[in-house]
């Protein structure tokens, strides 16, 4: 992998549904150019966050402008909260008023909330519009805005309601990240650590050795990036609809999302933090069922110290529900086959699988040693 800083282009090959993933430096100044070649009219709607808006927004519409293509936009309230029935039916509603029509381009500007609530509106407005996605942070460039799963929460649980629908184009500009607030940086990293982990051992040792100075160098974060978004293509070119493979990327995600379900999608836990402390766990209950050496949880879990992460159920604020509820909440998960929680595991850094063979008590213990 080089560390040159030209874009690179990733691309997904799903036939009729493939596209491009572009990566790299100054991509939000070129969106004209970049989305002239789809757009069938010129004219497009963009569905961006308030806190995105002030920030993006305006040079978005500008390079669009450049193009000759007209962009009206509508900001929704920043935040997990966000992805629910409300705010998707004043989304499509919008974008019904705008007069989008079946060969027109909603285009998502934000985060991993923006890209799966404008993807699903993409989806379901007359039955399915083109989108693109312009992901401002790293969490979304290097795993949400990739692989057309779209959706919102319940308060039954994370991503219950949903479609897979892929985007036409996605634009990932590294300079936005520069935006971002340490915090949030330090959560998308959370997403990047599992790609190592689930199936790459060299690139995890690689970020072991430089993730460090990810927030601050262009180049690693472009390498980062694209070698994230590569893993992730692959394994979606091979299972687009998650009926096997795919699932290995919901590692730390079944602890994770039940996490956040619990903390009521807020600021106390942001998911790429959820996904840390449920790749931890996820090592953990491996070690503990003899999977995994004991070496590796503290590993990752030193990894994620060193990043300034959260490993542990006691580094949340505030009160938790209990153990059982915490397992109850696992039971939603969109993994849950024949009522059987499947849970990703590893037998090593870079070796996760799938399995729904884990003893209930093993995984209260687990959960029990993380709250101390």
């Amino acid at each position: 992998m080089s560390t040159e800083t030209a874009h690179d282009t990733v691309h997904v090959d799903l036939g009729a549904r493939s596209y491009d993933v572009r990566i790299g430096q100054g991509l939000l100044a070129r969106a004209g150019e970049e989305i002239l070649a789809l757009a069938g009219r010129r004219r497009v709607a963009i569905l961006t966050d308030e806190t995105v808006a002030a920030l993006h927004l305006p040079a978005l519409q500008q390079a669009l402008a450049g193009a000759g293509i007209e962009a009206p936009a509508l900001a929704l309230p920043a935040g997990e909260a966000t992805k629910c029935w409300a705010e998707l039916g004043r989304a499509v509603e919008w974008l019904l008023a705008q007069k989008v029509e079946r060969k027109d381009l909603v285009i998502a500007l934000g985060g991993g909330v923006i890209g799966d609530l404008a993807g699903f509106a993409a989806a379901i407005l007359r039955r399915g519009v083109r989108f693109v996605q312009i992901p401002t942070t790293l969490l979304a460039q290097v795993d949400s805005s990739v692989g057309g799963k779209t959706g919102i929460n319940s308060p039954q649980g994370k991503n219950l309601i949903g479609a897979f629908h892929q985007p036409a184009l996605v634009l990932a500009d590294i300079d936005v990240l520069g935006t971002l607030s340490p915090r949030d940086f330090r959560a998308g990293y959370g997403e990047v650590a599992k790609y190592g982990l689930l199936g790459d051992e060299s690139f995890f040792e690689w970020l072991e050795a430089t993730a460090t100075a990810l927030a601050a160098d262009p180049a690693l974060r472009q390498r980062a990036v694209r070698h994230s978004v590569e893993m992730k293509a692959g394994i979606v070119q091979r299972d687009e609809t998650e009926q096997g493979e795919r699932a290995l990327l919901n590692l730390g995600h079944t602890f994770g999302h039940a996490l956040e379900s619990a903390t009521g999608y807020s600021d106390r836990l942001l998911h790429g933090e959820g996904v840390a402390i449920g790749c931890t766990l996820a090592f953990e209950l491996s070690a503990r069922m003899g999977l995994c050496s004991q070496e590796a949880p503290s590993r990752v879990a030193a990894h994620f110290a060193a990043m300034g992460l959260p490993s542990r159920v006691a580094e949340i604020p505030g009160e938790l529900p209990d153990d059982e509820a915490l397992v109850a909440l696992m039971a939603q998960d969109k993994k849950v086959q024949d009522g059987r929680l499947r849970f990703v595991l590893a037998r090593g850094i870079g070796q996760a699988f799938v399995t729904d063979a884990v003893d209930p008590a093993q995984l209260r213990a687990v959960l029990a040693e993380s709250r101390r």
